[in-house]
């Protein structure tokens, strides 16, 4: 099914370009209107269908793998710290590759827009980052709570509990662990139900888009969305490439071809959160081990969203190009770093990306009405980066089950 799923989403991502061309260009704009309100129903019914499993499988898939550990305490410390290093560096190395791709393509020169005023805003709502908030938005106060929510970072904290407390049980935990297998499982198939409405969604979310925006959109913002692109394709590039080093550049090409599924299906329904079912099952299929990629991939969700991140630096300082502000060195060293910290936030929060820029804008005095530059092609920009933190993130999954196996008491299994 998934090599056939793949050739009817992209079918159907270029029958949503010619359809959405063809109202844009003849329809009256309140028949406009009405076509996007009501397409928007079948992409908002398909985006709740994939909420609808994540929250189970994540808990499901988690506890099980732990479980299955055997209460190694030490291995599942291992596991998550060899993950968060490969996720540091990999945030160094996405906002840098952003910052070195946007100076030397600079998208934004010759705009010259002028300063709005100091009062105006971007309709963005911005926060600070804040230490005690975000550690302590870490734990849940109910697991229904963070069920209900979709919180990935709090139901893998709960599921680090009990798969450990699960793992101890001994016999008496057996049923239980069955229980989590069988659930995972069920949860894998109804996915499989899912994804067959994947292609009639990405038809309705493309098509709404061009009919209200446009193809001359893309003509408009052309040397900022082909930037962003070329720079995605060079993190893309570097992300399999020090995978490889680890994994083996074979086994690189292996594993760029498996997820090949849902790197698609991110990157039409732009959402990198459709994929992760997808994802998980092309991981195990690859030859992760399920309770490394149960544990990681989600952790990965939270933390690693490299094509996010990348975007981040890239949109901030493309929008200062076109006010005419001239970032120094520093001030970019500085960006970075900032990008370092309240990038790990991201996850959960709304249209995340938007956030981090329009908070980062006003820590280095640049408009953050600017924001308002790139809505219009946000969803467009919001494909390729969604797709990039599948491929990030499998790629981590990978790298960490390798170092994993090179233990002497452990067998290969990449």
């Amino acid at each position: 099914m998934g090599k056939k799923l793949t050739w009817w989403i992209l079918g159907a991502l270029a029958l949503g370009l010619i359809v959405g061309f063809l109202v844009n260009r003849t329809a009256a704009p309140e028949t406009v209107k009405d076509t996007v309100y009501y397409l928007g129903i079948v992409t908002d019914l398909f985006l709740r269908l994939i909420k609808m499993i994540i929250a189970p499988l994540v808990l499901a898939a988690l506890i099980s793998g732990i479980g299955h550990m055997g209460g190694d305490a030490k291995a599942l410390g291992r596991i998550g710290g060899r993950a968060i290093a490969w996720f540091v560096g990999a945030s160094f190395v996405s906002i840098t590759i952003g910052i070195l791709a946007v100076n030397w393509l600079q998208p934004g020169i010759g705009l010259d827009l002028p300063l709005p005023p100091a009062n105006a805003e971007s309709g963005i709502s911005t926060a600070a980052f804040d230490l005690k908030k975000f550690v302590t938005h870490l734990v849940p106060k109910s697991i229904f709570e963070a069920l209900a929510t979709n919180e990935i970072l709090q139901i893998v904290i709960f599921s680090l509990f009990a798969g450990i407390a699960l793992s101890q049980m001994g016999e008496k935990g057996a049923p239980l662990l069955k229980a989590m297998d069988a659930l995972m499982h069920l949860m894998l198939i109804v996915t499989g139900f899912v994804m067959r409405f994947a292609p009639l969604a990405v038809f309705a979310a493309v098509t709404a888009t061009i009919a209200e925006r446009g193809l001359g959109v893309l003509v408009t913002y052309g040397a900022f969305m082909g930037g962003f692109y070329v720079a995605l394709a060079l993190l893309m590039a570097t992300i399999l490439f020090a995978g490889g080093l680890v994994i083996g550049m074979k086994n690189a090409g292996r594993l760029a071809f498996a997820i090949r599924d849902p790197f698609v299906l991110a990157f039409t329904t732009a959402s990198s959160e459709a994929a992760y079912p997808r994802t998980l099952d092309a991981l195990e299929r690859f030859g992760v081990p399920p309770k490394i990629a149960s544990f990681v991939l989600p952790l990965g969700y939270s933390f690693n969203l490299d094509g996010s991140m990348m975007y981040c630096a890239f949109a901030t300082i493309f929008i200062a190009q076109a006010y005419g502000i001239d970032l120094t060195i520093a001030q970019e060293v500085a960006m970075l770093l900032i990008l370092m910290v309240t990038s790990k936030g991201m996850a959960g929060v709304p249209r995340a990306s938007l956030v981090v820029i329009a908070a980062t804008l006003g820590q280095f005095n640049i408009p953050e009405a600017g924001l308002i530059l790139i809505l219009a092609v946000d969803h467009f920009l919001d494909m390729g980066r969604s797709a990039t933190n599948v491929v990030g993130n499998a790629v981590a999954t990978a790298v960490v089950a390798e170092w994993e196996s090179r233990r002497p008491e452990t067998p290969s299994t990449v």
